[in-house]
């Protein structure tokens, strides 16, 4: 991988790192009082959708990440008690505000998948006396039924759990966005619009003061990728590795928005792996809440089988994002083969 200084060679040394580094927290910071704005409009009682308030919060939860991002990366060039506080904030309130919405997205899968998976793609249970459960149409009518009866309840449960799920996370967020520490947070972005507290070491070259830094994002990001376990077949259904992965989605977040600091725009070719990432996240998620609604006491036993399934498909689809992160993570050296 090529350091972000040797993409736009002008961009990181002529200019001192205060030059490059407050016109990116400004804009940052102004995006986000921008969205709020919207978000408070969007959720007046005359607006008759959510749509334009689901748009919004993303753009502050987007506008929170790439501001939380630069003070963690840039943090030696920045007040430091200020810089960790107000990052602590921004990570507390992105969090909150994400709840709601990834509830939405794993409901949305589960019942899809779940969807897809019934009818004639619902594989037949085994039966005990050798059955080969090679597919829905080696059951019996009765075993059809009782598998489609198990399927509508598992996806009825689904929808229960999820959906108080996602009411409590949006009862939790208005309540954040209500509270004197959201508002000492709005302050504190809108006084970085105007001013950005530096150290003296931000009037250094930007090439001196800041390609460390993102260097040494990148590294944490290539050490990661390269510590991964390898592409056993049987890792899929390994949980415990799925907090490495997460971890390689926020360092690549970190490393993402250090390139846009230094080099002044997002690095196209770590497109496809974010991707892969991010669908990696919800797979696994999802897998975990099947898994979890499996666990409801009393449950049918058909039921519980529906959920067993979807379950294992949404592992699949672990494994799937995982092997679409290593073809197209552009730096093959440092990833395990699979």
């Amino acid at each position: 991988m090529r350091r972000p200084d040797q993409k736009t060679p002008g961009t990181a040394t002529a200019l001192t790192a205060e030059a490059v580094l407050a016109p990116y927290l400004r804009a940052q910071a102004a995006d986000f009082l921008r969205s709020l704005r919207l978000h408070r409009e969007q959720s007046a009682p005359t607006d008759s959708g959510g749509r334009g308030t689901e748009e919004a919060a993303r753009a502050l939860r987007r506008s929170a990440r790439r501001i939380s991002g630069t003070l963690h990366t840039f943090k030696g060039l920045l007040d430091p008690g200020w810089a960790e506080q107000l990052r602590a904030e921004l990570a507390w309130l992105s969090g909150t505000l994400a709840r709601e919405h990834d509830c939405s997205t794993r409901l949305l899968r589960l019942l899809e998948a779940l969807h897809h998976l019934s009818g004639a793609h619902l594989p037949a249970a085994r039966s005990g006396k050798g059955a080969t459960g090679g597919g829905a149409g080696s059951g019996t009518g009765t075993d059809r039924a009782a598998i489609d009866v198990g399927a509508a309840r598992a996806g009825a449960l689904l929808e229960r759990q999820l959906t108080l799920a996602r009411t409590r996370a949006h009862s939790a967020a208005l309540q954040a966005l209500g509270s004197s520490r959201f508002h000492a947070v709005a302050d504190s972005v809108a006084l970085l619009a105007s001013e950005v507290p530096l150290t003296a070491g931000a009037g250094a070259p930007a090439a001196d003061a800041l390609l460390d830094p993102a260097e040494h994002a990148r590294q944490r990001l290539l050490g990661a990728v390269a510590a991964l376990p390898s592409g056993d077949a049987a890792d899929v259904y390994n949980e415990a590795h799925d907090a490495h992965w997460h971890q390689i989605r926020l360092l690549l977040r970190l490393h993402r928005y250090a390139h846009e600091v230094v080099a002044g725009t997002p690095d196209p070719v770590l497109a496809g792996p974010e991707r892969a990432l991010d669908l990696h996240r919800e797979a696994s998620e999802a897998a975990s809440a099947a898994s979890a609604a499996a666990r409801t006491p009393r449950i049918a036993p058909a039921t519980a089988y529906a959920l067993g399934v979807l379950h294992a498909d949404q592992r699949h689809e672990v494994d799937a994002a995982r092997c679409v992160f290593r073809e197209t993570w552009p730096y093959a050296a440092a990833v395990a083969a699979p």
